[in-house]
């Protein structure tokens, strides 16, 4: 490029090449010398981004140039390794980095994904992917460069897109109380009591997975949860922690399902106080995929819609749980969900608050059956003495 000469300054100098254009220079706090990335133009335009440089190194706000020269995928990999997370989020995590995220950024360095970056990303995979997965990668992406702006590799995080992380789902559907028998009924002996549980206790499935004959206390018809086995991708069972500490619970079961308790631990349960309450025909923990298949021959049967999930099956508990005149705290308590409201904190549901909600729930359900004249076969109701 030519020789060039210089011209000194109060801080850092700049220099014209014998081309005309101007390059500028400056030492950092640690006594090396740092040059623009860049030529410019006139001397102006190299004063000028001096003064920026300056003004950064007075306020606090320097950047060492070569921080965001770290490549995003194994940023981000080892953001993943270092979060801790359960089997479960570490799954989505790295599914939704490898199908989503990394096949744009993966070849990027962080100070190379900028907001049009960002922008063009989201938009091109709105457009080959559903919306939900595109907020949850967003929302993701946008943890891993915050991450980057607390580590001082980058200034600012590029994912600026008000409103991209938010997800928006239909209202989700209730089953009414003949619903939830009739698919109890579709399913068979085997599992009716699981359809039951998710109603009524609501226990999630991961926490059905895992319990045992020593959580079940008939006398008091209470359920322990203890523990969660999600079931990964692979079919591996991965035991471990409840969602949250508030997972950790007692359900009181309503008395109508006393005979389906005793009769599903005497015909399927695992023998053993710590065999399993649920098992396959072959003795072996359920598999998410052979159960699903069930789920849908049944929710055909009863011609319930095809977007209700076995899942949904707790949000028709909280709603009858709540109809049965169970406070908010109640069946956030019975369902093992926490909340960051305040005013949460003053509200208590005790063991005693918790067998009159389920004593409720039993009143309501009876009345329901008796309206419809529904007794399912294989499930007596209990009568009152």
């Amino acid at each position: 490029m030519g020789n060039a000469k210089g011209t000194r300054r109060r801080f850092g100098s700049v220099r014209q090449y014998r081309s005309g254009r101007w390059t500028a220079s400056y030492l950092d706090p640690a006594g090396l010398e740092r040059r623009a990335p860049e030529t410019f133009e006139t001397k102006k335009d190299a004063e000028v981004w001096l003064s920026q440089v300056e003004a950064d190194l007075t306020r606090g706000n320097w950047q060492d140039p070569d921080a965001g020269a770290v490549n995003f995928r194994e940023y981000a990999l080892q953001w993943v390794d270092e979060r801790g997370l359960s089997a479960t989020t570490d799954e989505l995590y790295r599914r939704l980095l490898r199908l989503h995220v990394l096949p744009t950024f993966e070849d990027l360095d962080l100070d190379e994904i900028t907001a049009p970056r960002v922008r063009t990303w989201r938009t091109e995979r709105l457009s080959s992917t559903g919306a939900t997965t595109v907020a949850k990668s967003y929302r993701l992406l946008k943890a891993i460069m915050e991450t980057a702006v607390d580590d001082e590799l980058i200034r600012r995080n590029p994912c600026r897109i008000k409103g991209a992380g938010k997800e928006s789902s239909a209202e989700r559907q209730i089953a009414t109380v003949a619903q939830v028998d009739a698919l109890a009924n579709a399913l068979g002996p085997r599992w009716r009591l699981m359809v039951f549980l998710g109603a009524y206790g609501p226990m999630r499935p991961e926490e059905q997975a895992e319990l045992r004959r020593r959580d079940v206390d008939l006398d008091q018809m209470t359920i322990r949860v203890r523990m969660a086995a999600p079931e990964l991708t692979t079919g591996r069972r991965a035991p471990g922690d409840t969602k949250s500490e508030a997972g950790k619970r007692v359900v009181v079961l309503p008395t109508f399902l006393r005979t389906d308790l005793w009769r599903h631990l005497d015909w399927y349960a695992e023998k053993g106080s710590d065999g399993l309450l649920f098992v396959g025909e072959k003795g072996k923990p359920f598999r998410r995929s052979t159960f699903g298949r069930k789920w849908r021959k049944a929710r055909v049967a009863v011609g319930m819609p095809d977007g209700f999930r076995f899942y949904d099956l707790r949000h028709t508990g909280h709603t009858l749980a709540t109809r049965s005149g169970a406070t908010l705290k109640d069946t956030m308590v019975r369902a093992g969900q926490t909340s960051e409201k305040a005013a949460m904190i003053y509200q208590h549901s005790d063991l005693e608050r918790q067998q009159e909600v389920a004593g409720g729930l039993d009143d309501l359900v009876r009345v329901a059956r008796a309206k419809a004249k529904d007794r399912p076969s294989g499930a007596d109701l209990v009568r009152d003495a």
